[in-house]
């Protein structure tokens, strides 16, 4: 194939893509997504495996590690559509004297993390969901056996064994 063929080709191959993305990115758009209180996260931390779930209230900036995360919005689509969650994220380094780096402004979406993924050497961060509808009562409701014991559940024992019931 010829060199002008070869780039032909190459630029409609290109030209699909981008119309591709564009059809995807045009239906999942959503304009009846709920606000919400908080952003549900999971960080990890790249040297010591570790995987830490993260509460991120919105408005206010949290803590990991050398990270500073404020989440600005965070929404989720209605029960009737498919689930989505969506948050708008600052993340930023601050380590003692030195400048503050900003490493990520911008939307990440719960079901494609790579869409909008978080460039850092040690961090990678995630939204799981978005909880807590403005105006519920979200922030008093205490959740189902909070507080409790765990109770493990009775072990049939075969017959003949231990005393009778």
């Amino acid at each position: 194939m010829s060199r002008l063929g070869t780039s032909a080709l190459a630029a409609a191959a290109l030209a699909g893509l981008l119309t591709g993305i564009a059809s995807v990115s045009a239906q999942t758009v959503n304009l009846d997504a709920t606000p919400m209180l908080r952003a549900d996260l999971q960080a990890l931390d790249k040297i010591t495996a570790r995987v830490t779930r993260l509460e991120a209230p919105v408005g206010e900036t949290i803590a990991f590690g050398s990270l500073r995360i404020t989440t600005r919005v965070c929404y989720r689509t209605p029960p009737e559509e498919p689930p989505e969650s969506a948050a708008f994220l600052e993340i930023a380094e601050v380590e003692p004297g030195q400048p503050t780096i900003r490493h990520f402004t911008g939307w990440m979406f719960a079901s494609s993390p790579a869409i909008s993924a978080m460039d850092h050497a040690i961090y990678d961060v995630r939204v799981l969901a978005c909880e807590g509808e403005i105006g519920s009562d979200f922030e008093n409701e205490i959740e189902p056996g909070a507080g409790e014991e765990e109770v493990p559940l009775p072990v049939k024992r075969p017959e003949g064994i231990g005393p009778p019931d």
